[in-house]
């Protein structure tokens, strides 16, 4: 590597002395050798596997599970350069320094160039502080831009040490890294990462761990990559495949969040807001009643549609004769007792329908008798309309969607499904449009659809099997075809009527498809302002990762309904067995001037909200002004912070005047964002002008609006009204 890492501004010059540096020129030149060997090796690897032949059985599943796993290799080591390496740190053992990167790396002659970060090794280039330095003498950060490093920080950890080689800071590599301007996705801060932070993303999977903290305290990143540690260094999670699954608020901020765990080595993410898991959800009304929202919210509530589903699995009682060409054959209750019994527990309608059809057609086909052609009887009892209407009217195919909707149509219906609700609790769920679907109802649909299944999915699996039956055929034919060309008929070709090769030449016959990728199972699932969820909306994640390891982010003072149980209370009331608290209490993102006017407004609603405290001023006071001037302090703002971000938070509902200022003000200003307090959640941006605060209504959830959009700002907050308020 001809060029240096290292391009330092004028005014560090004395960090760029070759004594300081000369050790790290070297380690990352054989870091640039060593990347680009692994990925030539593991690109030859991959094209050896996509061109070898295997086609069925273990060995292909094998060589599917090598390329899939290869191809992440790749795209991993591709992503990054040298700058994969995070930092050094000294040990007091050794006098050569531990290099960190997020991805381990070893060079040709097996030396460790990066020590991953998930890896205990590692863990006090994160955790070590003056007060425990954790065997460390020195610990060098680094800060990349674009495949350089335009800066870095010493800490001298072991009183005594010789720092000759090292650039003592007064100020942290973390301290530093916070006035940095924002940009649309949120960086991973892994270089930054503080021991409180660190201590959560490395404690253990078991159960939900929920890690409380408000604005600015770092609980997001900590989640994300306490999920690529888990995956990594956990075997309770990494033993069962699917990935991790994060749950958001709102799409903005997923898109915000994207990019952090990719960053991290993690491919096999998927991202989701709860409205996602149903088809339904991109188009979702508001709910208009306060209580069938609260009704719905329920967990309990869920149990009427596994009960409107039983209703359509009562065996029959009455009688049936059924004639074929061969004889009489009789289904009694007992047996649509039996044949309702076969599918397995758990397995969905519309898929158990199909199980249902074969244990009727063989318990008639067991009375008759002996010697008659299987196939031809089967055929013979499948066109028997009457016993086709039965089981249709026994065993229904059924639509997930109109399941839920009959439930919100008919109270007498609903209080049969849920008999512990009361009349005026029935009548306040009913809908004269019962498919206009809001989110409180995404719950039900999923839980409709996981209960009963794809509508579509056994014609499938029956026009699969018509095909297969058909292939079959062809394959008798030509097999007697060839034994009869068979001189002898004791050759090769009379192994053709051997079941095993016939089973090879035709594959199995299919099955269940593929569950889609929002299904699970997930190894961990995140989910971040869970402050927000309903229990119902809790049930519907953990049927999605059944080991129930989640990393819940949330803060009660941001809750927009009010929360007020404790965090232990709900997660055990939803289904957690195991629930361990984390507590984050220092504001590194918000500067104290904003937070001493956001924090009295939260706690005149809240006073018990956990308020962090800022441990850094962003130098600007909270600024009023009047609506008219939102236009020109935006353009001032983009003007002079080309690389910084900005946003603009409004009510919903905003006045006529704020609309119109709003639509002035943004013209020509595609970097400024325009967000509700609702989509801000989770965000942050250099530059918030809060609009009309006051539009944001009374109560809990005007001050858990107001708090949110004060807290998203990083450097200047300014708020604009109709009237100039004074300071």
């Amino acid at each position: 590597m001809s060029e240096s890492p290292f391009q330092l501004p004028a005014h560090l010059a004395e960090k760029s002395s070759p004594a300081l540096l000369a050790e790290d020129e070297r380690h990352f030149a054989a870091i640039a050798e060593a990347l680009a060997t692994a990925i030539a090796e593991v690109r030859d690897r991959l094209g050896a596997e996509l061109q070898a032949q295997t086609r069925h059985g273990q060995a292909a599943l094998d060589r599917d599970l090598e390329v899939h796993r290869l191809e992440n290799r790749l795209r991993t080591l591709r992503r990054y350069g040298i700058d994969a390496c995070l930092g050094r740190i000294v040990v007091d053992d050794s006098d050569e320094p531990r290099y960190i990167g997020r991805i381990g790396l070893a060079g040709p002659d097996g030396e460790r160039l990066l020590v991953d970060w998930r890896t205990p090794a590692a863990e006090p280039f994160f955790a070590a502080t003056p007060a425990q330095p954790m065997g460390l003498r020195s610990r060098r950060r680094y800060r990349w831009t674009r495949g350089r490093i335009v800066d870095y920080w010493d800490e001298l950890l072991e009183p005594g040490s010789d720092a000759r080689a090292l650039a003592l800071d007064d100020q942290s590599a973390f301290i530093a890294s916070l006035g940095t301007d924002r940009s649309a996705r949120m960086r991973d801060v892994l270089g930054t990462i503080q021991a409180d932070q660190d201590a959560i993303i490395r404690a253990g999977s078991e159960g939900a761990l929920v890690v409380d903290g408000g604005p600015g305290t770092g609980k997001t990143v900590v989640a994300l990559h306490r999920a690529a540690y888990l995956l990594y260094a956990d075997a309770r999670v990494a033993a069962h495949r699917g990935g991790v699954l994060v749950v958001g608020p709102s799409h903005p901020y997923l898109d915000y969040v994207a990019d952090v765990l990719p960053s991290l080595g993690e491919q096999e993410v998927a991202m989701a807001v709860p409205n996602d898991f149903v088809p339904e959800g991109a188009i979702l009304a508001p709910e208009r009643s306060p209580a069938a929202a609260a009704l719905k919210g329920e967990a309990r509530l869920l149990d009427a549609v596994a009960a409107a589903v039983e209703a359509y699995e009562v065996p029959p009682t009455a009688e049936l004769l059924v004639d074929t060409q061969w004889g009489e054959s009789f289904l009694g209750p007992v047996d649509w007792a039996e044949a309702f019994s076969a599918p397995e527990p758990g397995t969905p309608h519309n898929e158990a329908r199909g199980v249902v059809w074969e244990a009727l057609l063989e318990i008639l086909a067991d009375q008759q008798p002996a010697g008659v052609p299987a196939r031809l009887l089967r055929r013979e009892l499948e066109a028997d309309e009457a016993l086709r209407r039965r089981f249709d009217r026994a065993w229904p195919l059924l639509d997930p969607v109109g399941v839920v909707a009959d439930l919100w149509t008919s109270p007498d219906y609903l209080r049969r499904c849920a008999p512990w609700l009361s009349d005026t609790d029935a009548a306040a769920l009913r809908r004269e449009q019962p498919r206009e679907w809001t989110r409180a109802d995404v719950p039900y649909l999923d839980a409709a659809r996981r209960r009963i299944g794809d509508p579509e999915a056994p014609g499938r699996i029956r026009r699969a099997r018509a095909e297969a039956e058909a292939d079959r055929e062809q394959m008798d034919l030509v097999v007697d075809q060839l034994i009869a060309a068979d001189d002898d008929g004791e050759g090769l070709v009379t192994m053709l009527r051997g079941a095993d090769v016939q089973h090879t030449l035709l594959g199995e016959l299919p099955g269940p498809e593929r569950t889609a990728p929002l299904d699970g199972p997930f190894a961990h699932v995140v989910v971040d302002e869970a402050q927000e969820l309903t229990d119902a909306e809790w049930r519907m994640l953990l049927a999605r990762c059944p080991s129930r390891s989640f990393t819940v982010v949330g803060d009660r003072a941001q809750a927009r309904h009010g929360f007020l149980e404790s965090w232990t209370e709900r997660m055990r009331r939803v289904g957690f067995g195991r629930v361990e608290l984390a507590g984050l209490t220092v504001n590194y993102r918000t500067p104290a001037e904003i937070m001493a006017q956001a924090a009295p407004a939260i706690l005149a609603a809240i006073p018990d909200a956990n308020v962090p405290t800022s441990i850094r001023s962003g130098g600007h006071p909270v600024e009023h002004l009047p609506l008219a001037e939102l236009a020109t302090v935006l353009e001032e703002w983009t003007a002079a912070h080309p690389e910084a971000s900005a946003c603009v938070i409004h009510p919903a509902a905003a006045s006529g005047a704020a609309s119109a200022a709003l639509e002035a003000a943004l013209t020509g200003l595609p970097r400024v964002r325009r967000l509700t307090p609702e989509l801000a959640k989770g965000l942050e941006f250099d530059f918030v002008a809060l609009v009309e605060p006051a539009g944001f209504g009374d109560g809990i959830e005007g001050a858990v609006d107001r708090y949110v959009a004060m807290t998203r700002a990083t450097r200047r907050l300014a708020v604009f009204s109709g009237e100039p308020t004074p300071s």
